[in-house]
């Protein structure tokens, strides 16, 4: 019988982040009426409306530094915060989230859910028939 030869495995590349066929450096350089025309239509409104007074606020703040904190669950995530590390307030505490280039054009209330995932515990004694039995661990 013959040997078959194997193919070399060849490392697996790390694909680079394409937005609507635009790459991460092109949507950068992009103001914000050309971004606004790739984004779904409700960001798309907003953006066409004009950021507000606070929004720009923020943007200033993340030029200048890397990590800030915020309460703008309604910005929208734009190229220039990719690599930057945000606090969204989630109305109790500030979860702090990475922005990566997948993010781009949702909401940052997305990432920082407001609700608790409910973890129910056992059922109170007389509750119901079968829960008269409570096993001892």
């Amino acid at each position: 019988m013959a040997k078959k030869k194997r193919a070399k495995v060849k490392p697996k590349k790390a694909e680079e982040f394409i937005y609507r066929g635009y790459t991460l450096a092109k949507l950068r350089k992009m103001s914000l009426e050309e971004l606004a025309e790739l984004l779904p239509a409700r960001q798309r409104r907003k953006l066409r409306r004009g950021l507000r007074e606070e929004e720009k606020k923020l943007l200033e703040k993340l030029r200048k530094r890397d990590v800030v904190k915020t309460h703008l669950r309604d910005m929208i995530v734009l190229p220039q915060m990719v690599g930057k590390t945000i606090g969204i307030h989630n109305g109790k505490a500030f979860q702090y989230v990475e922005i990566k280039p997948e993010m781009i054009g949702h909401y940052l209330g997305e990432f920082a859910l407001t609700r608790k995932r409910v973890v129910h515990g056992a059922a109170g004694v007389g509750a119901t028939r079968s829960s008269k039995y409570v096993p001892l661990k």
